[in-house]
Formats: C-alpha cells, structure tokens, sequence
C-alpha cells in the first residue's frame, strides 16, 4: 500500500483502532472540522502540518481527501494467515475467512472488506501478484472497515489453501455452475470462503483446490453479480447460519 489514507472516516477509523502512523496533514481551514481527528493525532503523538489543499491534491492524484492525509506504517497492515487462524482461536469460533483470487478493483476489495467486517470474519487472503492490496481508495471504500479487518497476503494462494485444508477448514468456492445453491451448503463449521477475480472468476488451479463449489441461482438476463455483492451474500448466509437467524 501506499504509505497514505486519505478521507475523515478512513483517518478517524486508523486512529481509532490504534495503527501505526507518522504524521496528518490538514488543509489550510480544515481544523475546526477535523476537531476529533486532531485530538486523536495529538494523543497518538503524530506530528500534524498544515498545507495548501493543492498540495494534498497533488499528493491523492485529487480532491476528494475530505482535507485530511494521513501517514500510515505500510508495514502494519499485513498479517499472516495463521494470524487470523489465532484471531478465531481467541474468540473461540471456528475460522471464517475469505480468499480472494485477483480482484483487481479497489471499490471491489473495499466493499468486500466492508462486508467482512460486518459478518464477522476473521480476516481476508490476498495473492501479492496480479491482485489489488491494500491501497488508500481500498481503505477508503472500505468505509474504515479495513482498520478492524486483518488482511494477509500470501505469494502462492493454491499453497496457501491446501495449508488451510490442513489446519481443518473447508473451501468453498463461488461459481455460476456450482454443484449446490449457496443457501444448501452447511456454513456452521470453520470455513474459507473463495472468490473469483472480476472478469475471469477463479482459476482452473484455485477451483480445483475447493472442497465446494456453491451457485447464486439469478432470475433475470444478466449471468453473473459483481463480486463484492456475491461476497456479501455468501458472508451474511454463512453468518445466519452461524448465528441460527
């Protein structure tokens, strides 16, 4: 990622779940707005400055920045995927996590990180190649949820599943001509979540590395949803079940 977020709540979100940072930048006019940010600047002890908005506007590439740049701790954001084994562990529930397969698009990965955090997984797998990370407009879509989300990052996504599989979990892929509707599978155990990339859905290796594949039955012309809203559907079904609503 960029060492940068940019947006009030994405800010407002990273100071409040305590991740590292360095120093905010606030536009010239900005600070009777930002009042609950610069507090929490000044107890975290960052260095805050006051620039020219043109010159956040050169450093964002625009001006949607809302005002507020700050500088976060690149290296803090990754985990590994036996972190979020551990964070299952402490809450004492079965693993629930996603793998995503080359999303490529930062809304994408910000709505279904967004989506995550609102089902309670315990993390997101990302592939480092060929895949969006962990970018400020990922943050920043992600409505701050990125802060609470552990994501990892692995450099072989069909390794790292069959390590998965190892540690017990079951890895149900998502696709158009899967065996089952994703409303029959039982979601109650420690499970993985895989989903495709935007245009091509999931390798021929990645598919072939899933316990399950689960269909999203569509009434209508169109033949596939946009990834982050099946991410959403299959979250929230697996939730529900989880939770017996």
């Amino acid at each position: 990622m960029s060492n940068w977020i940019y947006g009030r709540n994405a800010v407002l979100e990273w100071l409040q779940a305590g991740l590292p940072a360095t120093e905010i930048w606030v536009a010239h006019g900005e600070k009777q707005i930002l009042q609950q940010i610069l507090r929490m600047a000044a107890e975290h002890r960052l260095e805050i400055r006051q620039v020219d908005r043109q010159n956040l506007n050169r450093r964002v590439g625009h001006d949607h920045h809302q005002g507020v740049l700050l500088f976060a701790d690149s290296e803090a954001l990754y985990v590994s995927p036996q972190d979020l084994l551990q964070k299952a562990a402490e809450r004492q529930e079965p693993p629930f996590i996603a793998l995503l397969d080359g999303v490529q698009d930062p809304h994408n990965l910000g709505a279904i990180m967004r989506s995550a955090e609102g089902a309670g997984l315990h993390g997101i797998v990302l592939p480092k190649d060929q895949a969006v990370g962990l970018t400020p407009a990922v943050f920043k879509a992600s409505a701050g949820a990125a802060a609470h989300l552990p994501v990892a990052q692995v450099t072989n996504l069909a390794r790292t599943m069959d390590e998965l599989k190892k540690e017990g979990l079951w890895l149900v892929g998502s696709e158009g001509d899967g065996e089952r509707r994703y409303t029959e599978m039982d979601w109650q155990g420690p499970i993985g979540i895989v989903l495709g990339s935007e245009g091509q859905g999931l390798r021929r290796l990645v598919r072939s590395k899933c316990d399950f594949i689960v269909s999203i039955p569509l009434c209508g012309r169109v033949t596939s949803l946009n990834v982050s809203v099946a991410a959403a559907l299959l979250f929230f079904e697996a939730r529900r079940q989880k939770n017996g609503w």
